[in-house]
């Protein structure tokens, strides 16, 4: 079966949307790739934008959605990034919680160490999930 991952913040606007964009070019086929905000933005934030270009993976395509129920309860792993008690629980889920800085606001340079901090840990999700 395949392994199904949810990234959740609170505008659905950066981190998530850069931890689904690694995801889904480091894991391919391999893995289910879904991303929510708990107060989902009006748009993707240009600087991640401009950053995930940088190392070549395109997220200008996407769109901040908002957390549903459902998206949790069909998710393997549940990822969240600052969206505090906003984040419905529901046992016999994995939850993982990654503290990053929020790059709302922030301009391209302050928002590269966060994709690059995004892209370490989704590797080691990937590892654990694709032994």
């Amino acid at each position: 079966m395949t392994p199904s991952v949810l990234f959740v913040c609170v505008h659905n606007a950066g981190r998530s949307q850069m931890a689904a964009g690694w995801l889904r070019h480091l894991g391919g086929d391999a893995v289910e790739v879904r991303s929510a905000g708990s107060l989902p933005g009006d748009q993707i934030n240009p600087s991640a934008v401009q950053a995930m270009t940088e190392v070549g993976i395109d997220i200008s395509d996407q769109r901040p959605k908002v957390l549903t129920t459902d998206a949790v309860e069909s998710s393997d792993v549940v990822i969240t990034m600052g969206c505090g008690d906003a984040c419905p629980v529901f046992p016999g889920k994995r939850y993982l919680d990654w503290p990053l800085d929020d790059p709302a606001g922030q301009g391209v340079e302050a928002v590269r160490p966060i994709r690059d901090e995004i892209e370490r840990r989704v590797r080691g999700l990937l590892a654990e999930l694709l032994p």
